[in-house]
This record gives structure tokens, C-alpha cells and sequence, in this order.
């Protein structure tokens, strides 16, 4: 086997644990996410599943990645091209709730359960995950800045606090209630948050 292959070998290996690692977490959190699981799910030694990463926790900083780059690719891409303005605010949000509605992870927005999952533990994951929380808060405040729209004298952050305490209570609904018309509710109740036509 070539060294090219074996390095390509090697980054689909990685990819697939990754995936697998991420979609695990997201039912069992991360805390929950075991090297032995995985080595069950995936056919693989424990070896084989550590190896690439040097450790677990590497492996769940890996997968914290993993999720906020699809969350990026679900929310925040699809209006990076446009101005900034009312109009990319209001299909900022869409995208958000169709993100939750439509959820790419089994046990819903994976952020969210990783938030409630680590608010409270120091260390090294925590801080990974605090530092990708407030970059996209620090985000959707610029977002809602930019807009300039009323948002009933609710600062720029004001307002994004109010906006991702909706979302956490729309994943809520969606995941644990099952209320069918929650992502409706939530887009109507971010728009007025905002000052946004519904």
C-alpha cells in the first residue's frame, strides 16, 4: 500500500469514527460516548478507535467540531452571500428552525444537549464547547445588530439571548414533546422577539 493511500485510508477512518461518534453522542452525550461502544458499533479494536485521536477526549472535541460544522452548513451558510440586513436575519432564523425541525442528529440539536450536559463541569470540554457558544452568540448579535430592526428596546445581545433561549425551548418541544406544530411557534415567537414580519 502506498503512503498516499495509506494516509487517505487513515482520514476515512477518522471521518467514519468521527460520524458514528457524533451520532452516538447525540443520544447518549458525550460524557456517555465510550471508546468500547464505539468499537462495538463500528467493527473496530479500541485500539483501532483511540488510536487516530491519541485519546477520548480528543475524540469528543472532534466531535463538538464535527456538529458545529453541520450546524454552520445548516444555519449560517446558506445566507452568507447575502447583505446583511432584515431580510438575511429572517432566513437566518428559518434555517435555524429548520435546522431543529428537521434535525440532523437522532437526539436533537447537539449543542443544546451538550450545553446542559457540561454547563457545570470545568475542563477542557467545556471550554471548547463555551468558545463555539459564544462565537455564534457574538454571530447572531451582530446579525441582529446589522438588521437594525425593532426589537422592543431590546439590545443587540438581549435579543440573541432571547433568540437561542427560544431555540433551546423549541428542542425541547420538538424532541421531548413531540408538539408537531413547535417549530411554527418558534419561528413566529423569534420574528417578534426581533421586530421581524411574520
Amino acid at each position: 500500500m502506498s503512503p498516499r493511500h495509506s494516509l487517505a485510508e487513515a482520514a476515512r477512518t477518522r471521518d467514519r469514527i468521527v460520524g458514528y461518534a457524533v451520532a452516538e453522542a447525540s443520544r447518549v452525550g458525550l460524557e456517555g460516548l465510550t471508546i468500547g461502544t464505539l468499537a462495538d458499533g463500528l467493527g473496530m479494536s479500541k485500539s483501532g478507535i483511540v488510536g487516530p485521536f491519541g485519546s477520548r477526549e480528543q475524540l469528543q472535541i472532534e466531535a463538538l467540531d464535527r456538529a458545529g460544522g453541520i450546524f454552520r452548513a445548516a444555519v449560517i451558510e446558506p445566507v452568507a452571500g447575502l447583505p446583511a440586513g432584515p431580510d438575511r436575519l429572517a432566513r437566518l432564523i428559518d434555517a435555524w428552525i429548520g435546522y431543529l425541525a428537521d434535525c440532523p442528529f437522532p437526539g436533537g440539536c447537539f449543542v443544546t444537549a451538550a450545553s446542559t450536559e457540561f454547563d457545570g463541569r470545568p475542563g477542557p470540554l467545556r471550554d471548547h464547547l463555551r468558545t463555539a457558544v459564544t462565537t455564534w452568540r457574538s454571530r447572531l448579535s451582530g446579525e441582529i445588530a446589522a438588521a437594525r430592526v425593532e426589537s422592543a428596546h431590546r439590545s443587540p445581545d438581549e435579543a440573541a439571548t432571547v433568540l437561542i433561549g427560544i431555540s433551546m425551548a423549541v428542542n425541547q418541544e420538538i424532541q421531548l414533546l413531540d408538539e408537531p406544530d413547535a417549530a411554527e411557534r418558534g419561528r413566529a415567537a423569534m420574528r417578534a422577539a426581533v421586530g421581524l414580519p411574520q
